[in-house]
């Protein structure tokens, strides 16, 4: 039996999918306001209706939320290996304690029951937020140094922290692997993530930002966890992304596949600045703040990640970022 937590979210469904065409055991822990209906169509982006019922029909699904041990406890029962993708991906400062409490403690809790279950292996999803940085470096490396004085978001500090969780776990016998995903592109989920690029441009957006990052198919994502969960590889973690990219470029792309006006203007710091004073404000009143002095910094920062050690250690290949926005788009244009 596979239990998968997180299964409603972008990784998570694309997961299940792949699970579901191998495996006739699958167990998908889900919160009781989660929203299964975005699986199923999921499913249906690569499946015909028949064939993505019976795929979806597989799925054993469990109310268990990963900071309720006793539901966890039977989300447990007859599981041999974990893929652990749920967490709260949130960057407004008020968020800091759900992001420890999900994030970090969510994950204490399943590394917990994976050692007292004697659980085969445990795939954590982690991100590149969590992995450090290297001075002077041309790429960042699974082997860069986290400093913890570093100007780090509570996201990032979060996804580090449940990190650490995993890595006490194989000290206490548990076998792991952990993936630090880029900016993951995929279909399905238009109103979170990445998903906001198809739906802004759509709508046209005239802006765009110098950044630069790594940036990943959730499809390479899902197979590269498959690939490591069924190899002999433990204790180990792998920056998952295929290219380093501008989101200048990034966005002029999709816009071209969504058959929109490419963004053509720089967006400016004063712009952001401004945007972050009003965010500010808003928040005094309970208002969500998405922008903040990290943020603004990281919009227009250069980080270049290396793919190297996943490409060799099970000589991995990732698909193009561009072909990937295409099909993405593709998908989100028969959705709308």
């Amino acid at each position: 039996m596979i239990l998968v937590t997180g299964g409603t979210g972008l990784i998570g469904a694309h997961l299940l999918y792949e699970l579901a065409q191998k495996h006739e055991r699958l167990r998908a822990a889900i919160r009781p306001t989660s929203d299964i209906d975005q699986v199923r169509k999921v499913f249906g982006y690569y499946s015909n209706n028949a064939e993505a019922d019976i795929l979806f029909e597989k799925i054993e699904w469990v109310q268990a939320d990963i900071n309720n041990i006793p539901a966890l406890e039977e989300a447990f029962r007859g599981v041999e290996y974990v893929y652990h993708c749920a967490a709260l991906i949130s960057f407004d400062p008020s968020d800091e304690k759900k992001l420890r409490k999900i994030n970090i403690e969510g994950t204490a809790n399943i590394v917990n029951l994976c050692i007292s279950n004697k659980i085969k292996k445990l795939c954590y999803v982690s991100s590149v937020a969590a992995i450090g940085s290297e001075v002077n470096a041309k790429e960042v490396t699974e082997t860069a140094k986290w400093n913890p004085e570093g100007d780090h978001n509570d996201y990032a500090i979060s996804k580090y922290g449940a990190e650490i969780e995993v890595w006490r776990g194989t000290q206490e016998g548990l076998d792991a692997v952990i993936v630090n995903p880029g900016i993951i592109i995929g279909p399905g989920f238009w109103d979170s993530g990445s998903g906001k690029i198809f739906k802004r441009i759509d709508k046209v957006l005239k802006y765009h930002f110098p950044k630069v990052s790594g940036f990943v198919g959730v499809n390479d994502v899902v197979r590269s966890m498959i690939q490591l969960m069924n190899s002999t590889i433990k204790n180990e973690n792998y920056i998952l992304i295929s290219e380093n990219l501008s989101f200048e470029n990034v966005l002029k792309n999709t816009a071209e596949y969504l058959n929109k006006p490419a963004p053509s203007k720089q967006l400016k710091k004063w712009m952001i600045t401004l945007g972050w004073i009003f965010q500010k404000i808003g928040s005094w009143f309970g208002a969500k703040r998405e922008i903040t002095r990290a943020s603004i910094k990281g919009l227009y920062a250069e980080t270049f990640y290396s793919n190297a050690k996943i490409k060799n250690d099970l000589n991995f290949q990732f698909t193009p970022v561009n072909e990937v926005l295409k099909e993405t788009a593709a998908i989100y244009l028969k959705d709308h």
